[in-house]
């Protein structure tokens, strides 16, 4: 996922400036405990300009979960899991690409939109739905690979490329919540790893036998 800047840009809007310090500032501190003066201060703007932009701080979480749907977007797509030929191997690549951009502090690698739905799920529906609208866009972007790889297999099963599109966004997301409650990025990682042998087995293909582990005697 995008990582924070730390830097925002000495020139360009108000606006951006704000949705980039809120993509890093809710990522570690969420939703609630996150002010309109962290966001301005980190953004170097002043409360003036949050307020001609944003009418309320839900405004700046509904236009946030949209400006990381937006970056987020950008970075899958010219990301090199597309690159493969046969579309399950896209599949097991685009899981890969997942497991390594997990590491650093874990505000970095979790979803601002996976934090802000835990909050506000129940709170604040326009929040909520923003956030839905992204990770169900982005699961969707995994559909088409999954039904071809499904027909090339021959695989008819009672489960949809839709659904298991979906699976993929909830064992990342609860991965992440793992590793929030550990401050441990391997147990994210080991989520992804059972993932990776799941997506095999569904479609017929053997994992690689693991190395023994060394006994004492």
């Amino acid at each position: 996922m995008p990582r924070p800047t730390k830097q925002y840009p000495e020139r360009g809007n108000a606006r951006t400036r704000l949705l980039e310090a809120a993509r890093d500032i809710i990522r570690q501190k969420g939703f609630a405990a996150t002010s309109v003066d962290d966001l301005c201060q980190s953004a170097g703007v002043t409360k003036g300009a949050f307020f001609h932009h944003f009418k309320t701080k839900d405004a700046l979480g509904v236009a946030a979960a949209n400006y990381w749907a937006e970056t987020t977007s950008a970075l899958f797509a010219g990301a090199p899991y597309h690159e493969p030929d046969d579309p399950l191997d896209r599949i097991l690549a685009y899981l890969e690409f997942r497991k390594a951009i997990i590491g650093g502090e874990t505000f970095e690698y979790t979803c601002l939109v996976g934090t802000m739905t835990q909050e506000v799920h129940d709170s604040t529906p326009a929040i909520r739905d923003a956030c839905a609208d992204s990770i169900f866009g982005h699961s969707a972007t995994l559909e088409a690979d999954i039904e071809a790889a499904r027909a090339q297999r021959g695989i008819s099963a009672d489960w949809t490329a839709e659904s298991l599109a979906r699976h993929t966004q909830a064992v990342l997301q609860g991965g992440f919540i793992l590793a929030k409650a550990t401050g441990d990025a391997d147990l994210a990682r080991e989520s992804v790893d059972h993932l990776i042998r799941y997506v095999r087995q569904l479609f017929g293909i053997e994992s690689a036998a693991p190395n023994p582990t060394p006994r004492e005697n």
